[in-house]
């Protein structure tokens, strides 16, 4: 019996209804329940190992990767099971976007990057090409840094630029969501404030779910948070409330740095 203090989410773009997870025998999440608000961005925290990245790939069925992996209970997207047989995993990752805890520029210029997935979509017409490119650059703060570089490879680009650039890559199919998995771990202060700023600028046209380790991140970035601990969901509500009045103990103590 899942007993998490958690709030219901008017009109939930992702529902999670009775979720549980396996690697092969070993369970990773055991029966999650929560529903994350459209258009705010949301932050999942907990110790290393309690299933928050494992929780966000499910949005996405990244997990579908692992040949042992097995998914009980349902994932609502939009009202849309996203396991069901007849879900299209390519449009379900275009319209659930991902950008991972290692930036991972392709080894091609940016601004084939940034249109990668429009070229595997098959759209060639250069007028809607160029201006995706600026429309994702832009909105990923990059334009202005790159603009007249666009045809040089990604991989010369800073650290804070290649994940600003995987971002851009991840809007320019027109998500309704981003999954981010750590996005900031491996940047240097000031990468990670840019990030942060151009996360709450984002928000305004995607909901965004970010893993994060970093508590203080959390409370930062997120208008509500999740703590997740060895595969349960503890407690969701409002960034501020989960942060200075949390319902549950383990919460606080977490929170408080008693453990993990």
């Amino acid at each position: 019996m899942n007993t998490a203090a958690t709030m219901q989410i008017e009109d939930p773009i992702i529902e999670v209804d009775n979720l549980d997870f396996y690697y092969g025998k070993s369970k990773a999440l055991h029966g999650i329940n929560i529903g994350f608000p459209r258009r705010k961005v949301t932050a999942m925290i907990g110790p290393s190992g309690c299933g928050k990245s494992t929780l966000l790939r499910c949005f996405n069925r990244m997990n579908d990767l692992i040949d042992i992996s097995e998914v009980q209970g349902k994932i609502l997207l939009n009202g849309a099971d996203v396991n069901a047989p007849s879900t299209d995993v390519i449009e379900l990752r275009r319209r659930v976007g991902m950008v991972f805890q290692k930036s991972n520029p392709f080894p091609k210029s940016i601004y084939e990057n940034v249109i990668y997935g429009l070229r595997i979509a098959g759209i060639k017409n250069k007028a809607v090409l160029d201006e995706t490119v600026e429309r994702s650059l832009k909105g990923a703060a990059l334009w202005d840094e790159v603009k007249e570089r666009l045809h040089t490879s990604a991989l010369g680009l800073s650290g804070g630029q290649m994940q600003r650039l995987c971002i851009a890559r991840a809007i320019a199919v027109n998500p309704e969501v981003i999954l981010m998995d750590e996005p900031c771990s491996a940047l240097d202060p000031k990468s990670t404030a840019r990030v942060e700023e151009l996360i709450g600028e984002l928000c305004e046209d995607y909901t965004i779910i970010i893993v994060t380790h970093n508590m203080q991140q959390a409370a930062r970035v997120s208008t509500h948070t999740a703590f997740l601990y060895e595969g349960n969901l503890v407690e969701f509500g409002m960034t501020k409330e989960i942060f200075m009045k949390p319902r549950k103990k383990q919460t606080e103590d977490y929170i408080t740095g008693r453990f993990g």
